[in-house]
């Protein structure tokens, strides 16, 4: 006889016949949610009845968990609303999630009861858990940070939003073939998301184009253009055992059908028909498009416009609703009820555009205005890279923005004025201190400018970068605005990054520490310190760590088809793959190991640290270099792996579509851990917290939070190397006068690239950026060529200290005993008290 679903035990639904399908929203006990969960996949079906396979499991779980979610969400939002609390509205470009789900149920506390529910449906949390897609929002530093700050924001009762924009394909999703790395787009909403909810009542207008009018009473208005409507649809943000439930408010950009010609449809005209309706949906379709052409240039100054107008139309909005309507609350209350912080340049224009609105709409004259938005708005800087500050045409911004354009050569206007008046000293300097360069050439809009003279306060993401912001970039500002600089050292959750991803460490030092409050109180890891010698916890926090080793190990296996021995220092750098942040030198350092490794006699071979290095990250589609790289890495690891001589003591891995999830499997099973970018370069980095909290150690360069890291550490458990920040500029100069003298390693390195060991691909292009003493693409401008000698003095230590594993196990115990500063809870406590001036407000 044919089985059928029900004689499985199996309904026509699908799902369990044992287990009855009933709603059961807030339910705590496993037999409750598996009745829920078996509930929504009766009644809030996607699938077609007759299947309950682990991806409809999946969608039925998540919406369970949902149920809870918006349960805490509603009694937040009216909590809020009921107290009136100055809250704070985080705008981003990106946001880098990762999955929901585990964050979700680890977050509630209900992950055991989830698990036991699942078994009782026939499936294994870990296997439901896999079908989620990270949602693709973001793509580096930039975005988790965001997100580890909404964790934080929400952990810490503070009353927040986040807002972005819904991209549909994301950056790309990274495949590795024989060429190197091609890019195809993110399907994460092929199907749908399950965590957020489209909010039909929450849409505002959004124009582009047009012209200013002058009325009759000499005000100025934004008329014609395009206009199109902004959508909002929010993502629940659940803080650690608290009932505070924030709001990520992700914008989708419409059109509406008024705006779809039937006409011209019906007339056999499809495409200029729907021309509004296509233009809408380029705005969110990819994060960070390419911006070669004029066309791209206009699509990425639209996409940050939109995000910014629409979150201030929300935020006014939601000001003004407030207290029983218009008329018991004045627009000078504003800035005590609503702090914006601009994470990056990509949101300057809600500069311009709370000026615009509160003159234009609400009727406010200059100076009143002025005093509202600069003393809402504040501005984190993330870089000192050239490059990386934002520089618009003025024409495309005249263009596509007129009456900003105005505000904006307003603003830059009276800032000249001020000079002139009080800071004559500085008259000489002005060409580069004001907001606009009107270089006849190229006349370009400064947004970083912008935002130093428009924000109450700037902040640099770790002491250096800091440092460097007030002593060079900013230095001029600092003497006018002493006070408006400040320092906020970059943190990651704890949750995420430790609790959840590794819950076998987790579990030892929760058992060492006799609590699990350092969770949410990170320094409480510093008590591990006195047990850094005793031998029983070396030998359960080495078992921890081999269990992570043996995952990892059986994820590149499945991804990548190699197979690698956990036995093996596991060495990895994952992050962007950008020419500062030095993958090049580390691939370099690989290959002088393999040459002389091949060198070696048998006998030899036996007594070296045997590696498995591992790097992955995106390059930008457009970074020829960096593309370059990756493709060097996979050619190497070709030649490597394959090389019966030396593949047992060393094993070359390009990772491949690194994301979240992925680094959620690689942080904790990772022991070396490469932070080598040039000094000087990273503002922060947040990599090297994850990693020194798993108990990883770390090689660098004393760079970005690097500096910091070493000091909480200790420096006898951090490898440094290489040339510091103060002395990079003398390098450089020496270096353009011919009197840099490279290492023989280093040319030996680049001679067998050259040689063809690595197949026939030209690297010419590449090597020639190391080489030469100036020139554009020429001179090594990141000092891979300096820093060599020393950096492979350091993996020489690596190599002897990993031999020693008791010496190693300490090591790497003090790494986590001392990484309690760099908890985004503590950050984001700063940030709420000394630039937003914000509390918690308690859901009870």
């Amino acid at each position: 006889m044919a089985a059928t679903a029900e004689t499985n035990g199996m309904t026509a639904y699908g799902v369990s016949a044992k287990v009855p399908a009933s709603a059961c929203p807030l339910a705590d006990e496993p037999a409750d949610i598996a009745s829920n969960i078996n509930y929504h996949a009766k009644y809030s079906p996607h699938f077609s009845p007759f299947k309950f396979e682990p991806e409809q499991a999946y969608y039925a779980t998540a919406e369970s968990v949902r149920d809870r979610l918006i349960q805490q969400w509603n009694e937040t939002y009216f909590h809020y609303h009921k107290t009136d609390p100055k809250q704070i509205y985080y705008l981003s470009m990106e946001y880098l999630q990762g999955r929901a789900l585990t964050n979700a149920i680890g977050n509630l506390d209900i992950q055991d009861a989830y698990g036991d529910a699942l078994n009782k449906l026939g499936h294994d949390l870990e296997e439901i858990i896999e079908q989620e897609k990270d949602a693709a929002l973001g793509n580096g530093g930039l975005g988790r940070l965001a997100s580890c700050f909404l964790d934080s924001m929400a952990t810490l009762n503070l009353p927040a939003w986040g807002y972005g924009l819904r991209y549909r394909y994301g950056l790309f999703k990274q495949l590795i073939t024989k060429d190197g790395q091609e890019e195809i787009a993110e399907d994460w909403l092929e199907k749908f998301s399950p965590w957020e909810i489209v909010r039909h009542d929450v849409v505002f207008p959004v124009r582009f184009f047009g012209h200013v009018e002058v009325t009759p009473n000499g005000s100025r208005k934004w008329v014609g253009g395009e206009v199109l409507q902004a959508l909002a649809y929010d993502v629940p943000i659940p803080g650690y055992k608290t009932k505070n439930t924030n709001s990520l408010r992700l914008w989708e950009a419409k059109a509406s059908s008024q705006d779809f010609d039937l006409f011209q449809f019906n007339d056999g005209q499809y495409e200029s028909a729907g021309q509004l309706h296509s233009r809408a949906e380029q705005i969110c379709a990819v994060l960070y498009p390419g911006d070669a052409t004029e066309s791209g240039k206009l699509l990425r100054l639209k996409q940050q416009f939109f995000l910014c107008s629409a979150s201030l139309q929300d935020i006014i909005f939601r000001f003004k609703e407030r207290k029983g309507g218009e008329g018991s609350r004045q627009w000078v209350d504003f800035p005590t009820k609503v702090a914006v912080q601009l994470n990056d340049t990509h949101p300057t224009l809600a500069i311009p555009e709370l000026m615009r609105l509160l003159m234009d709409d609400e009727g406010l004259g200059w100076d009143e205005a002025w005093d509202i938005m600069t003393r809402t708005i504040a501005y984190t800087n993330h870089t000192v890279l050239p490059e990386a500050l934002e520089k618009w045409s003025q024409a495309v911004m005249r263009k596509l923005l007129p009456r900003h354009m105005e505000i904006i050569e307003e603003i830059d206007k009276r800032f000249m004025e001020m000079v002139h008046t009080q800071r004559k000293d500085l008259e000489n300097k002005l060409s580069t201190l004001r907001v606009l360069d009107n270089n006849p050439q190229k006349p370009v809009v400064r947004m970083a400018n912008l935002c130093v003279v428009s924000g109450h306060t700037v902040n640099g993401v770790a002491q250096l970068h800091s440092d460097i912001l007030k002593s060079e970039l900013f230095a001029d500002y600092v003497s006018i605005w002493p006070s408006k600089f400040q320092n906020k050292t970059n943190g990651i959750t704890p949750r995420r990054w430790l609790r959840f991803c590794s819950p076998e460490l987790s579990g030892i030092i929760t058992k060492w520490l006799k609590t699990d409050q350092w969770v949410k109180n990170l320094d409480l890891l510093v008590g591990l310190r006195q047990f850094a010698d005793n031998v029983d916890l070396q030998d359960e926090w080495a078992s921890a760590k081999m269990a992570n080793k043996q995952r990892l190990a059986q994820y590149i296996l499945r991804v990548t088809g190699i197979s690698i021995d956990p036995n093996s220092l596991f060495d990895i750098q994952v992050k962007r793959i950008h020419e500062y942040k030095r993958q090049l030198m580390n691939i370099l350092g690989v290959i002088y190991r393999y040459k002389k490794l091949k060198e070696m006699s048998p006998e030899e071979r036996k007594k070296t640290t045997s590696r498995t290095v591992m790097i992955g990250g995106k390059a930008f589609a457009t970074y020829t270099n960096a593309k370059r790289i990756v493709k060097l890495v996979t050619d190497v690891g070709n030649v490597v792996n394959s090389d019966p001589e030396v593949n047992d003591y060393l094993k070359v891995i390009f990772v491949p579509n690194y994301n979240v999830s992925v680094a959620e499997i690689l942080i904790p099973g990772s022991e070396l851990s490469q932070h080598i970018s040039t000094a000087g370069m990273e503002a922060s980095g947040t990599s090297n917290m994850k990693f020194a909290l798993n108990g990883c150690l770390i090689i660098g360069t004393l760079d970005g939070a690097n500096v910091e890291i070493r000091e909480e550490i200790g420096e006898q458990n951090f490898f440094l190397f290489g040339a510091t920040a103060d002395e990079v500029p003398r390098l450089r100069k020496d270096r353009e006068n011919g009197l840099f003298k490279p290492d023989p390693c280093f040319e030996e390195a680049k001679q067998f690239i050259r040689s063809g060991a690595f197949g026939s691909y030209d690297y010419n292009p590449l090597l020639d950026s190391l080489e030469g003493n100036s020139g554009y693409g020429r001179g090594d401008y990141f000092l891979v060529g300096h820093d060599f000698p020393s950096y492979m003095e350091a993996q020489a230590t690596v190599d002897d200290a990993y031999k020693d594993r008791r010496g190693w196990l300490r090591m790497s115990i003090l790494s986590t005993a001392g990484s309690g500063k760099f908890s985004s809870d503590r950050t984001i406590a700063q940030y709420a008290k000394e630039i937003w001036n914000v509390e918690g407000c308690c859901v009870p």
